[in-house]
């Protein structure tokens, strides 16, 4: 039978990484949405474009064409953006994006398309809320934002990209604001989600969390 899993949260909650584990281990395809948007977000930088411009951010969408590929690779217009998404200007830049309707109903569209596939698991803002409403298992994943901002700092200084622990923890606190008080499928947890407070857990220790709830939750439709 088909299961989608939907890992909703804030930014750098660590949703990426739990979920790309979560579904290798349950062989499901993995679906980076937040990977489409910062795409997005690169082509709108490249062009010149300002971000916080919606009219002209939104004109760029019959442009723009993003692939999510096996392995994490992610394509736009059939250039590997895969590290460079990650740039803090791109970070910086991605939630005002993210916040237009018309963009959102450009990559959720993909998104669901890409579930139809099989079996997925998918991490985002809204995807138990609005891109997969019916998702059998729901997971609202989240941390402190010192937590967070930790983390992307350790994460961006892995990958060779500099930046400061301070700026990150702003910018975090500045995206919170503006991916939950959007009109359009802002953050927040479905009423059927499990929150996970992932602030003092390792990796692998969320990763067994969901693998117990997916066991649990799907127990009785396995029968």
């Amino acid at each position: 039978m088909k299961i989608s899993i939907a890992i909703d949260g804030p930014a750098a909650a660590g949703k990426s990484t739990v979920a790309k584990k979560v579904a290798s281990i349950l062989g499901f395809i993995y679906i980076d949405t937040g990977a489409m948007y910062r795409a997005f977000t690169y082509y709108v930088l490249k062009k010149g474009v300002d971000p916080q411009n919606e009219a002209a951010s939104c004109a760029l969408i019959p442009e723009v064409k993003i692939e999510l590929l096996p392995g994490g690779t992610v394509l736009c217009n059939n250039e590997d953006v895969t590290r460079v998404i990650r740039d803090p200007l791109v970070s910086a830049n991605v939630s005002y994006i993210a916040s237009y309707k018309s963009i959102r109903l450009h990559l959720v569209a993909l998104q669901r398309e890409m579930a139809e596939k099989g079996s997925v698991v998918m991490d985002g803002r809204d995807i138990g809320t609005y891109v997969l409403p019916n998702a059998e298992v729901k997971i609202y994943q989240i941390a402190s934002v010192e937590t967070r901002a930790v983390r992307r700092y350790e994460e961006n200084i892995g990958n060779g990209i500099k930046c400061e622990l301070k700026q990150i923890e702003e910018d975090l606190r500045r995206r919170d604001y503006i991916d939950s008080h959007r009109d359009f499928a802002p953050l927040k947890a479905a009423v059927d989600s499990v929150l996970i407070d992932t602030s003092f857990m390792t990796v692998d220790e969320v990763v067994n969390a969901i693998l117990s709830i997916i066991k649990r939750k799907t127990a009785g439709d396995r029968k």
